[in-house]
């Protein structure tokens, strides 16, 4: 019989332990039986080299992502934006009243005008020729520098038109001149104005027309004065020289005639009646009584 080697033998081992078969169970005795003594010589056992473990396949394991960094706190407000966050604001029903505040403006505007631009012919050119007057008798004819006309006044001192456009036609200076010292009612309640007793007033002939002169005494007798067109006193004037339908407003507006004029040829009123007036004249004279 012929006897193996042990390196042999011990190379196969570990051969069948690597490829995970176990030892050899019928030779595991290391050392062979003694051919010549026939005795068996028990044999030494070497422990087996664990297995390596395999490779691994595959992708390769993904590593997790890094945690986002936190974010910055946010920077507080200026001190001046802070004040604005709290400040109360304006509610919306407030707001949808202020856009209406241009309409309501245009319609207050539209009441303060409205009786000037309703008033028409002589009285309605007046009221916009009065502000050359405004500076010294007031906007509202309440006096300043020059006489009032409000509450009746004017009618007081010039109860006859035509002493009142004589008066405006020639002003202070040509009543100097003319050593007129009276230009209306002499004996007017509370005592006659005299000429150039608070200034001189200018005279306004060739300053403005013949009829726009008219329109503005209109003006300061039945708007600021406070004559009653439909009274017993003011309805024949006011017909005459005032009206809509003034004949000598048109024949002034016309040309036919100026104030100038020391004599007028009979007037033909609304009624179709004949009538005639003092004309103002070429010069200053003294004033007359009702």
């Amino acid at each position: 019989m012929t006897e193996i080697p042990e390196h042999l033998l011990k190379r196969s081992r570990e051969r069948r332990s690597a490829i995970g078969k176990g030892g050899d169970d019928a030779g595991s005795s290391d050392t062979p039986a003694d051919s010549g003594s026939g005795a068996a010589t028990p044999a030494t056992t070497t422990p087996a080299t664990p297995a390596a473990a395999p490779a691994p396949t595959g992708p390769a394991a993904r590593s997790a992502a890094p945690e986002p960094a936190a974010p910055e706190p946010p920077k507080p407000d200026p001190v001046y934006v802070q004040a604005a966050k709290q400040r109360r604001k304006v509610p919306w029903w407030a707001m949808a009243t202020l856009s209406l505040m241009p309409v309501w403006g245009f319609m207050y505007w539209r009441a303060l005008t409205e009786t000037n631009e309703a008033a028409e012919g002589p009285i309605g050119l007046g009221a916009e020729i009065y502000s050359n007057c405004a500076s010294c008798h007031g906007g509202g004819g309440e006096g300043g520098v020059g006489y009032a006309f409000t509450g009746g006044e004017v009618i007081l001192t010039y109860p006859n038109i035509e002493d009142q456009l004589r008066y405006v036609y020639y002003g202070t200076e040509q009543y100097n001149i003319a050593g007129v010292q009276v230009p209306g009612d002499p004996d007017r309640e509370g005592g006659a104005h005299v000429t150039g007793e608070l200034g001189n007033m200018p005279g306004f002939a060739g300053q403005i027309t013949d009829y726009q002169l008219l329109a503005v005494v209109c003006h300061e007798r039945y708007t600021l004065g406070g004559a009653d067109p439909s009274s017993e006193e003011f309805a024949e004037e006011f017909e005459q020289f005032c009206s809509e339908e003034s004949p000598v407003f048109a024949a002034l507006q016309a040309g036919e005639i100026s104030l100038d004029m020391d004599s007028l040829e009979p007037f033909v009123g609304a009624s179709g009646d004949e009538f005639t007036i003092d004309p103002v004249g070429s010069a200053p004279i003294e004033g007359g009584g009702p």
